[in-house]
């Protein structure tokens, strides 16, 4: 008689529990998402990022805070879009996804014509059906997503319907569920993709495991917060970053695509967030963490302090860590994010 509630609780979650896991499981997940991340770079495809643009960023975002979703389901419906799955599952990810329902769009549009009427209007035709079915599947996504956090709620086909029949759109329960079939499919239903935010955790953890003594809950706060915003200001941030590493502010063609290993290095966002949370949080102990985070990544206290910077620079262009840093009178190493030439 009543409506159906449309968000389904699976039970409360007071948020991360830290300096609870034995150091075992700690070392083996450190090694497990560091192995992780250096396979995806190594072989990492062009488009990569393609789909973390802001306006789609910002969508799922908000999508998400209108359904009171978890802090993690956010990331991993963005990362959906660009699975960081092993080589075996190389063509997957919503980007592949898309490349290859593109591919499929245009086969079928060059059967159906003529080949030299084909040729030009196909394309015209792909585009218009890429576009009747983006939300559809960035709310599928979504879904996805939620249905992978086990303490929150998860969204249901009669919540995305609503949603979406909000935006007038017409979509069926069945052509929703089609939907998610397709990039359950297409990912070889492999969807429970790392995200930033596990590298931020978990190197929270190994900071307080090696004696770094910080205000946990807060500084995990800010961390999410800051998360957050190198999302929504991506381009800018590493725009920043690159005329950094290669001191001049007109990057050449390939300076910009050999920096996309930069942009798409998820230790490296994670080890930036956690840098510029302890310096705007606790700067006293600034120095000191960046020391714990090289040691523990290997990433250079240089390339922190630039990506620190960066961040900084954005959120308020006034006192930055660098600044910070030349005030302490450390010697800072030569080693870059990027080599100069």
């Amino acid at each position: 008689m009543g409506s159906q509630v449309p968000l389904e609780p699976r039970g409360r979650d007071s948020g991360p529990m830290f300096s609870g896991v034995a150091p075992e499981i700690i070392e083996d997940t450190l090694i497990h998402l560091a192995t992780e991340n250096e396979q995806y770079l190594s072989e990492l495809p062009e488009q990569a990022g393609y789909f973390k643009e802001t306006r789609i960023v910002e969508f799922i975002f908000l999508l998400s805070e209108k359904w009171h979703l978890d802090q993690s389901t956010r990331y991993h419906a963005v990362e959906l879009l660009e699975s960081r799955q092993n080589r075996s599952l190389s063509n997957c990810g919503f980007c592949r996804f898309m490349i290859k329902q593109v591919e499929q769009m245009c086969d079928n549009s060059r059967n159906a014509k003529g080949r030299d009427q084909g040729q030009r209007s196909s394309w015209s035709s792909v585009r218009e059906q890429i576009a009747n079915t983006f939300v559809l599947r960035l709310v599928s996504c979504v879904q996805l997503a939620s249905k992978l956090s086990l303490h929150y709620s998860r969204v249901t086909s009669d919540t995305a319907l609503k949603f979406l029949q909000s935006l007038k759109y017409s979509y069926t329960k069945q052509e929703l569920l089609e939907s998610e079939l397709a990039v359950l499919n297409t990912l070889h239903f492999h969807i429970n993709v790392s995200t930033p935010l596990a590298y931020v955790e978990l190197l929270l953890e190994v900071l307080g495991y090696n004696g770094c003594l910080l205000p946990a809950k807060p500084l995990h706060q800010l961390c999410v917060q800051l998360l957050d915003f190198c999302y929504l200001t991506r381009e800018t941030i590493y725009d920043t970053l690159l005329k950094i590493a290669i001191e001049n502010s007109t990057p050449s063609k390939l300076q910009i695509a050999k920096f996309l290993t930069v942009k798409e290095d998820f230790m490296l966002l994670a080890v930036g967030v956690i840098s510029t949370g302890v310096f705007i949080l606790s700067p006293d102990h600034w120095e000191q963490v960046v020391e714990h985070l090289n040691c523990i990544t290997g990433i250079t206290p240089q390339s922190i302090l630039e990506f620190s910077y960066a961040v900084v620079r954005r959120i308020v262009g006034s006192t930055t860590p660098e600044q910070h840093h030349r005030n302490c009178g450390a010697k800072s190493p030569k080693n870059r994010v990027l080599p100069q030439k």
